[in-house]
């Protein structure tokens, strides 16, 4: 699959090349990165080099889409559909510290969600949302997409520092996208 490039209001997404290495490893020294995602910790460039290469191979094999997100030609994030052969993929974001409260993950997610569900893409029948118990900012941004509270996930997460708790949500494709109250967000 050929990675698409996708624009909103504010930005442009685009497939991560080897000329985002330096600045996605800067990004990923922020301590809620390595947290909150998958990232290993510490992240070393070999890390941001990996990533980067292992994009390129899953857009070719069709099974995650992942953008790098871009503010005024600046990579400020990632956004991604892990999963994609699933029918069910699940969304994935960071952005960075500098931008975060500014709308940029869900502008960017919005992006993402519609591409995942245009016509072209039938098989995708529901999106997953997963965040570390108490990433409220995830939280928030996926509320405001219209996806639904479902639950915790026990110890799901695995990262380098150890096992959290997920919350998790879903979109379905049939979706009213309005946002619903989440009893997690009070």
């Amino acid at each position: 699959m050929e990675p698409p490039v996708l624009r909103t209001a504010r930005l442009e997404l685009s497939a991560p090349g080897d000329d985002d290495v330096a600045a996605i490893h800067a990004e990923c020294q922020d301590a809620a990165i390595q947290r909150l995602t998958t990232v290993p910790s510490p992240y070393l460039p070999a890390d941001a080099q990996t990533f980067v290469d292992l994009t390129r191979a899953w857009w070719v094999e069709g099974s995650e889409a992942t953008w790098a997100i871009r503010l005024e030609g600046r990579l400020v994030g990632m956004v991604g559909l892990a999963k994609l052969p699933s029918g069910g993929p699940e969304i994935g974001y960071w952005v960075s510290s500098r931008v975060r409260g500014h709308g940029i993950a869900t502008e960017a997610a919005c992006a993402v969600v519609d591409w995942g569900f245009a016509p072209e893409r039938p098989a995708i029948e529901r999106i997953e949302w997963r965040a570390v118990v108490g990433n409220t900012g995830s939280a928030r941004v996926a509320r405001s997409l219209g996806f639904r509270y479902e639950g915790l996930l026990r110890r799901a997460h695995v990262n380098s520092l150890g096992r959290s708790d997920l919350w998790i949500g879903g979109l379905l494709r049939d979706d009213d996208r309005a946002p619903v109250p989440w009893a997690v967000l009070g």
